[in-house]
């Protein structure tokens, strides 16, 4: 009987050997073929932000992007050094489906939109046409087509955009 327990001894002991080998050898394989492992790509230093603060004003609304939307900039895109935008959209009553309707996408990394007054019905690429009411809010993944069909005479929106500049590309 301890004849048996040392052969079992001597076979387990030779498989942990070889285990133990063949690590070393793979390793110089690797070296040998210039291989390394990967190493994590250094973390940018975060961009240098300051306090902002951006009160209502009715008179803050200015003509942007579109002719049908005003938009007041909240100050996030100095106070970031550029890392995000954010501002209230006002669409101008009332909604015309033909100027409103083109199709674009926005070459952004992030993109949210929350409605803070009336209804906004848009159509995106994959999901359809979809309504979004006070309250609502959708995240547009980056460079989705999309294209807005109508609007409240009321409606207002909260954009948040990364990074503040970034291309809008017309399709129609």
């Amino acid at each position: 009987m301890a004849r048996a327990k040392g052969k079992a001894k001597s076979r387990a002991a030779r498989t942990s050997n070889a285990r133990s080998r063949a690590k070393p050898t793979s390793r110089r394989r690797a070296a040998a073929r210039g291989k390394r492992a990967a190493k994590p790509a250094a973390k940018k230093p975060p961009r240098k932000q300051t306090f902002v603060a951006s009160h209502h004003s009715a008179d803050a609304f200015e003509t942007g992007l579109r002719r049908y939307a005003q938009y007041r900039d909240l100050g996030i895109a100095a106070a970031t050094n550029g890392l995000a935008r954010a501002h209230v959209i006002k669409m101008v009553p009332p909604c015309d489906p033909a100027e409103v309707s083109k199709r674009h996408y926005h070459d952004v990394e992030f993109q949210m939109v929350y409605v803070v007054k009336g209804w906004i019905k848009s159509d995106f690429d994959g999901t359809g046409t979809v309504t979004m009411r006070e309250g609502s809010c959708w995240l547009q993944p980056p460079k989705i087509e999309h294209a807005v069909l109508d609007y409240s005479d009321d409606c207002e929106l909260l954009e948040i955009i990364l990074p503040a500049d970034f291309e809008t590309v017309e399709l129609e």
